[in-house]
Parts: structure tokens; sequence; C-alpha cells
């Protein structure tokens, strides 16, 4: 576990947020040529991995043939949705003004519907960094990760539901905005009731969505080939079966583990700048390892950077760590990165320490904010 965080004053608070506010501004002024580039240079390898991936499946009936087309499809429904989707709909490249680049239109190879992404995530997630009772990405409802969250009997499971939710996360990533939990907590059969009909209301364009995802890869493709529909089949479960593992693992290195930070939702009283970039970064983790390491993950490796800065390019954020991580020092603030197999096991370590019953511990000190304001940064 991190040593505390130095107890800033307010002067050095607003310090603090504007040394970061002037790195942000620098590397604004410089996006460009290289920036784009790169991107089209990951729009065209998706592409190309996917074409290349689904053509080896049709000759999956020679083994070598069928792992390496799943792998290659795996690998380039994780870097469409990591790497491309994930950052294009957080506005990184709307500087372009691509229209295939466009962060409000952007639509992504997953079930996720990206209208929800761009609300439970992009907006809920980012605003409400870490904040009970605001932030739905804290277990996604179904796991308790913090000391700080009321034990019920239904998180005895909670080892199992995190492998559960890591194998099929497409999908239940997808129904994550009808927060299915609250017609569990219901408190009357009328609650219940109206619960159940927002619900149905709300679960209509995520099963359309979802409905889509399931033919193209499960019935389009696999009966392109035929005799073979078993082999393309199977070759498509084992690659959205990559993609699921993966993508899940590094949100949870990139959130849950041992150092990361829950904060109350007074919290979010008078919060300036500075207080904002406070609580993204203890409620964040980063994790080391190689170039495509980061390419695959969507550059989220970097997640405290991610955090204080989500509409800056990802392929950014390796240069603005080290920026970071000199500020943290400066301030005597823990920066919280360390190797993806430390942060996975301390993740574990989380999993299952919530699984047992226990009292809630009070949150640690932690910066505070008002509710508009909270809003206004994130869009700042």
């Amino acid at each position: 576990m991190n040593t505390p965080d130095r107890k800033l004053s307010p002067a050095e608070i607003e310090s603090f947020g504007a040394e970061l506010d002037a790195l942000r501004a620098r590397i604004v002024a410089d996006l460009g040529e290289k920036d784009a580039k790169y991107i089209k240079n990951i729009v065209r390898t998706v592409r190309y991995t996917e074409v290349a991936g689904r053509g080896l499946l049709y000759a999956g009936m020679f083994p070598p043939a069928f792992v390496l087309g799943s792998v290659l499809l795996g690998f380039s429904k994780i870097v469409e949705n990591m790497e491309l989707g994930h950052n294009v709909m957080h506005a990184q490249y709307d500087w372009m003004n691509d229209p295939e680049l466009n962060g409000q239109t952007y639509e992504w190879d997953t079930s996720c519907t990206s209208d929800n992404w761009r609300k439970t995530h992009n907006y809920e997630h980012h605003t409400y960094t870490n904040v009970m009772g605001k932030d739905h990405d804290i277990g996604y409802g179904v796991l308790r990760l913090y000391p700080e969250q009321k034990w019920e009997p239904r998180f005895l499971a909670n080892p199992v539901m995190a492998l559960i939710l890591m194998t099929f996360f497409q999908h239940l990533l997808a129904l994550q905005s009808l927060e299915l939990e609250r017609i569990v907590g219901a408190k009357s059969k009328e609650q219940r009731k109206t619960e159940l009909a927002r619900v149905k209301k709300d679960i209509k364009p995520i099963w359309k969505k979802m409905r889509k995802q399931l033919f193209k890869d499960y019935v389009f493709f696999p009966a392109l080939a035929g005799p073979f529909f078993p082999i393309v089949f199977a070759g498509n479960v084992a690659a959205n079966l990559m993609r699921n593992l993966w993508s899940s693992a590094v949100i949870y290195c990139g959130h849950f583990t041992e150092d990361a930070e829950v904060f109350p939702i007074e919290s979010l009283e008078n919060e300036t700048r500075g207080h904002w970039y406070l609580r993204q970064m203890r409620g964040s983790s980063n994790f080391t390892g190689t170039k495509l390491m980061h390419i695959m993950s969507g550059n989220l490796s970097h997640q405290i950077e991610h955090h204080l800065f989500p509409d800056i390019p990802g392929r950014r954020y390796a240069e603005m760590s080290v920026e970071v991580r000199r500020i943290c020092e400066k301030y005597g603030q823990h920066y919280n990165s360390a190797p993806m197999a430390k942060q996975f096991l301390g993740v574990w370590k989380r999993i299952f320490r919530g699984a047992l019953p226990n009292k809630p511990t009070r949150f640690k000190a932690a910066p505070a904010a008002n509710v508009e304001r909270a809003e206004e940064l994130v869009a700042a």
C-alpha cells in the first residue's frame, strides 16, 4: 500500500491544478499531423487484421489457420474497442473534423451502444470518478471492491461474479445503464413495478445493438463458411472471449487496485479544478508494459493521465506521465503505478476481501466539490 498523500493547503491545491492545466494546454497546442497519422494507422490496422482473421477462419479446418485467425480477429476487436472506439468517443480526435472519427457519431464493435457508453462512461464516470452513489463503475452494481461499500450477502459471490463479468464483459457492460440492481433493491411492489417498466423501455436500443452483434459474429460470418460453420463460429467465440478478458483486465487494473480510493458524495462540495484533479488521480492506477501492450490497452495503461485529461489523444499519455509524476512528487502525492501483473493481483485481493462481511470503513480525507462545478470541469 502507498504512503499517505500529503495534505495540501488551498493555495497548493490551486497551484497543483494550474500546473496540470498548463501541461494540458501545451499538449493541445502541439496536436497535429503525427496524431492524425497515428489514429489513421490504427483504423487500417483494425480493418486489415479483421479481414485477415476472418479469412483465415474460413481455412480453420487446419489448426494453425484456426489459431492464427482467432488471434488476429481477437486482436482487431481489442484494438478497435480500446485504442480506436473508446478514445474516439472521448472526442480525442474531433479536432481533425473527420466524420469517421467523430466522437458523437462513432459506433463501435461491441454490444454496448455508443450513446449509452457516452452517458455512463464519458459523462457519469469521468465526472464523478470513484464517488460512491454517483459513479456506477464502482463494482458495476454487482461487485464489492472497497471496504467503504456496505456489505450484503450477495457479495459472497464476489469472485464468481468478477469472473462472469470478465467472460461476458461486452454484454454485461451493455446492460450497465439499466442498473438492474435497483430492481433487486426495490422496497415495495410499486417501486419494483416502476423499475421494471423503466428497464423494459430502456433495454430496446440495447437489445437491438446486441442482436446485431450476435447475428454478425455467430450467424452471418459462420454461415458464409457453409459446412465449416462450427469452425468459424468457434473462432468468433474465441476472439470475443479474448477481447472480453483483456479489456476487463485493463479496466480492473486501472480502477480497482489496492491503492485506488473511493470518495463520499460530500466530496463534491465546493470542488475546484485542483480538487477535481486530485480525485481523478487518487482513484486511478497505471500499469507498465511494452509498447504493444499500451496500444492494446488503448493507452489506458496510463489511466491516471486518462482520468486527468480524457479528451487528449491516448498516444500522448506516455509523454505526459513523466510530467504528471514529477508534479505528484513535488506536491507529495502518490503516483499509483506498477507492473500489470502486480496491479491485477491487487485487484483480486480486493475482490476476495470484499466478499467477506464487515462493517463499512470510514472514507479517507478526500478532496471536496460542487455537483454543478464537477460537471463543468469534466466538460472543460
